[in-house]
């Protein structure tokens, strides 16, 4: 792969666990440094211990921060946004409150880090938002996530085309145990992953490295733009 990593800035948005935390070591393995950026900074600065990762606050439900996060850091190579509020629940269980933080969150929040961010990503640069399975393939009780999934596939295609040249993507995780699904309880958690284990063709969960592999490919091929990847074990296939 001609393009790489090394000595370019990448901004994580997201928490400092489970995928977010695999993208920032990722990222930072191929040569980059890379700002981790979260609702609890101090939170992010106790989970990595390395001078090329630094922690930083920012709140993607609030345009103030995302643009005093912009002033802050001046020019970036690749933005990257974890950020979900997990909103699950069958439709009885979801109310507007819960339903508007969900798409605050992970539809809003990421077209405007994209309004303050668009004129200080570099030459080459990238910007990858993140989508899931359930946009191709819901299922009782992700309606709330499959609709936000679905707005981060489309919002990835339009803004390709309204940020040209900066690229923007989308990565489509499928069944990754990151603790998303630990709500479920120990027995039905359990139960829905040894039914996806037997019935996906890539026959296994994926796991976080998995995904952050996905994401270094989406920042680092210059002709890649536009695209929802699946990363999901085929899963919307059975």
């Amino acid at each position: 792969m001609k393009s790489t990593l090394q000595d370019k800035t990448v901004l994580v948005v997201g928490r400092g666990s489970g995928i977010a935390r695999a993208v920032t070591l990722a990222a930072r393995e191929a040569g980059a440094r890379v700002v981790v950026a979260g609702r609890d900074e101090e939170s992010l600065a106790k989970a990595y211990n390395d001078p090329g990762i630094t922690p930083e606050r920012v709140d993607l439900t609030d345009e103030r921060s995302i643009a005093a996060l912009a002033e802050r850091l001046g020019e970036v190579d690749h933005v990257v946004s974890t950020a979900s509020a997990r909103a699950r629940g069958t439709i009885d269980a979801l109310s507007p409150e819960i339903l508007r933080l969900s798409f605050e969150t992970k539809a809003i929040g990421p077209i405007i880090l994209a309004k303050h961010f668009r004129n200080r990503i570099r030459e080459g640069g990238s910007l990858t938002l993140f989508s899931g399975s359930s946009a191709i393939k819901p299922v009782p009780g992700m309606l709330a996530v499959a609709a936000t999934n679905g707005a981060a596939d489309t919002i990835a295609r339009a803004l390709a085309v309204e940020l040209a040249p900066v690229r923007v993507n989308a990565i489509s995780p499928g069944t990754v145990d990151t603790g998303a699904y630990d709500a479920l309880g120990d027995a039905k958690k359990a139960a829905l992953f040894a039914a996806r284990k037997e019935h996906n063709p890539a026959r296994r969960l994926g796991t976080a490295e998995d995904i952050a592999d996905a994401v270094v490919f989406a920042m680092t091929n210059t002709f890649l733009t536009g695209v929802s990847l699946a990363v999901d074990g085929g899963e919307p296939l059975v």
